[in-house]
């Protein structure tokens, strides 16, 4: 017979006392990410930001020193991402849902945001938290751009059916053709399509296995 639990309310609420203290302790974004621009360390961790990161960190924002300054934390509006404009011919580009400021910051230019992705074309239909908000490389989209912004034709993707063998497989294929005395008039090449299926019929095989 299995004893019976102990009911012990006492430690567990000193224990939901300690979480809370612990939650209430722990370090604010406006502290985590706060950075002294003359030596770029964060006074927090003392940690260096990389030199290459140090022009950006002069010159770029973070994404919520720039949804501070607009009306409702710039809800609805549409932010994008230097990297993204530089590394990608697609649109790409987060409309914010929902802010979450950190009001402890001196100008509430800290904190999270949720909002709705759109990465080289393709937009995602659930709401998430923007990730890497305190990078400097945010770019807000100026309203009368957006629908400019925003226009994208999606280029119809080539699939690719065939290709070509290994040399040495290649080789061995062509020497087989010649003993058979089939005439050569094409160059041998793997079909994905029948190799993906006979690999999902030996796969599934396997899964099934045989009977006994």
């Amino acid at each position: 017979m299995a004893r019976k639990k102990l009911q012990r309310p006492i430690a567990a609420m000193a224990e939901k006392i300690r979480q809370y203290r612990a939650l209430k302790e722990r370090p604010r974004d406006s502290q985590r990410f706060a950075l002294d621009y003359e030596s770029m360390r964060r006074p927090l961790t003392q940690k260096r930001l990389p030199a290459l990161a140090w022009r950006d960190a002069r010159s770029e924002s973070r994404l919520l020193a720039l949804l501070c300054r607009l009306p409702r934390f710039g809800v609805g509006r549409t932010v994008t991402r230097k990297s993204w404009l530089w590394a990608h011919d697609e649109p790409c580009y987060w409309v914010v849902a929902k802010v979450r400021a950190d009001y402890t910051a001196e100008n509430m230019d800290h904190g999270k945001a949720w909002g709705y992705l759109t990465f080289r074309g393709k937009t995602e239909k659930v709401m998430k938290e923007i990730d890497q908000a305190m990078y400097h490389d945010w770019r807000m989209v100026p309203k009368h751009e957006e629908e400019t912004f925003k226009k994208f034709t999606p280029v119809p993707e080539e699939t690719v059916r065939y290709l070509p063998y290994p040399p040495l497989l290649r080789a061995m294929i062509l020497a087989q053709w010649q003993k058979e005395g089939r005439a050569i008039t094409e160059e041998p090449l793997i079909d994905l399509k029948k190799a993906v299926a006979s690999h999902l019929q030996e796969s599934k095989k396997k899964t099934t296995g045989t009977s006994v």
